[in-house]
């Protein structure tokens, strides 16, 4: 009778166990659930957030600012005219980091200058980057500005590309484009440039020599911001940028 009354009271403290570990795990699957709930509210919340961060404000284009021979030169161009996705076409976008007005910041990664503005904006404008190996970064300043300026290829791009003449007269049909921003540092020309394209076509890619390119009506665009000593920022390819959200606040004016 022992035998059996001390089975009967381990079968009863076996269910007892049982039933406290089924409790145990419903509470915590109530909590689990609690939590996954506020989570998803969470993230609704950040969504919702986000989305109204993310709007832009398309800049139309417009030849204000262009002069007599621009609009001579840019009414017969010798290569096709394409469409540029809307995303690498000058926005003006909130801007998140700390360069003084007037600064360059080209984002490698993303494919995108930044002209920076008052008030946390920034006109952002589409490019075509360097190559990975040709890739280059850092600070620079504005050292030299031409208006449709002439080719004059680097012994690097002659032993790349070449054979290639040894000098190209400004114009559409030059691969400048029709602005040239040389960059220098140190007081050296670092022979790396900013300017425009007669491939428009690459705009959002990275297939250059190095250089940044841009479209000929963004790059004119920029020159009348830039001036001599304009401070350039070239960041690194990988570089983690806040870049993520944009708040449209208006057109420049």
């Amino acid at each position: 009778m022992a035998a059996q009354g001390n089975g009967a009271t381990l079968r009863h403290l076996s269910r007892g166990a049982d039933l406290s570990r089924r409790s145990e795990a419903r509470a915590g699957l109530a909590q689990s659930k609690r939590a996954m709930a506020m989570r998803a509210i969470a993230l609704v919340i950040i969504g919702l957030t986000f989305s109204s961060c993310m709007q832009e404000t398309l800049q139309p284009a417009s030849q204000a600012g262009w002069t007599t021979r621009d609009k001579e030169l840019m009414s017969n161009l010798p290569y096709a005219q394409v469409s540029i996705p809307e995303q690498f076409r000058r926005h003006i976008v909130d801007y998140p980091r700390k360069e003084g007005l007037g600064t360059i910041v080209v984002d490698t990664d993303n494919k995108f200058l930044y002209y920076v503005l008052s008030k946390g904006q920034a006109i952002r404008y589409g490019i075509t980057v360097g190559e990975d190996a040709q890739a280059w970064s850092g600070i620079a300043k504005v050292g030299r500005m031409e208006e449709w300026p002439p080719w004059r290829p680097t012994a690097g791009e002659q032993a790349r590309l070449g054979p290639l003449p040894t000098f190209v007269t400004g114009g559409p049909h030059n691969p400048m484009g029709a602005r040239g921003l040389y960059l220098y540092s140190g007081g050296k020309d670092t022979l790396y440039r900013i300017h425009g394209t007669n491939q428009p076509e690459y705009i959002g890619q990275a297939i250059s020599s190095g250089c940044i390119r841009m479209t000929n009506e963004d790059v004119i665009d920029l020159y009348n911001h830039v001036k001599i000593d304009t401070i350039v920022v070239v960041l690194a390819p990988t570089t983690h940028l806040p870049f993520g959200l944009h708040i449209a606040l208006g057109p420049n004016t």
